[in-house]
């Protein structure tokens, strides 16, 4: 008995301990052109951390300029060493910011299977940058298959809810018609790299893999989601 109690409030204590180094480097939310909102998935939501935990987040994209907005986040966390690669080892990717999602408002409700382990780590998400009604209308999307809206009342770790200057800058100059070059060009790069890679690294178990212009989902073997049903 007091064995558990030991090792829960261990857990709990990384859980602060990873909390506070993954709000440390949120700011870089606020300079990333076209992201709308951000919010942490995954075990820090859950609660579930262990050392090797990563840092999973949804990023909240504007509509057609998904392929735009994780360029910039893909570059701006690889220069800062933040950012999870899909080939890290667990020790490698232990605090790394985890971009395996990306939606945009007409893929905010989370196409199904609908199951408790979704369920579960949706009614946990936490939101770390964007306005306040922006995470009012994604849970509204999702309201069908949850039965119920978070009480969003206001979390002490949403720190950051205004853009910068820099991505209010970029996003006007990148709001026309060179944005929508630049769409296309980064759509097709990607899009490429992402089917090599799969190529190179076939996807494990049940795979929940999309890639196109209303969402970007990475989640290459969903073993781990059956087990927890179980």
């Amino acid at each position: 008995m007091e064995q558990n109690v030991i090792e829960i409030r261990r857990r709990q204590v990384l859980h602060d301990e990873k909390w506070e180094k993954l709000l440390k480097r949120s700011w870089v939310f606020c300079h990333i052109p076209f992201l709308d909102f951000v919010l942490v998935a995954g075990s820090m939501a859950t609660g579930n951390v262990n050392k090797d935990s990563d840092f999973d987040v949804i990023v909240a994209a504007r509509q057609g300029r998904i392929f735009t907005a994780r360029f910039f986040a893909v570059v701006s966390l690889g220069f800062l060493g933040w950012r999870r690669k899909k080939l890290s080892h667990k020790e490698a990717a232990a605090d790394k910011i985890c971009l395996n999602h990306f939606i945009t408002q007409s893929s905010y409700r989370l196409r199904p299977p609908h199951n408790e382990y979704w369920k579960n780590l949706y009614l946990s998400l936490v939101p770390v940058f964007g306005p306040d009604e922006f995470f009012k209308n994604f849970w509204l999307a999702n309201e069908d298959w949850l039965r119920e809206i978070p009480l969003y009342r206001g979390d002490l770790r949403h720190l950051y809810k205004k853009s910068s200057f820099i991505k209010k800058g970029a996003e006007f100059i990148l709001g026309g018609g060179i944005g929508n070059v630049l769409e296309r060009i980064l759509k097709n790069l990607q899009i490429k790299r992402i089917e090599k890679s799969l190529k190179n690294d076939p996807p494990g178990y049940k795979p929940r893999l999309i890639y196109g212009d209303e969402e970007l989902e990475f989640h290459p073997d969903t073993k781990r989601i059956e087990e927890f049903i179980k």
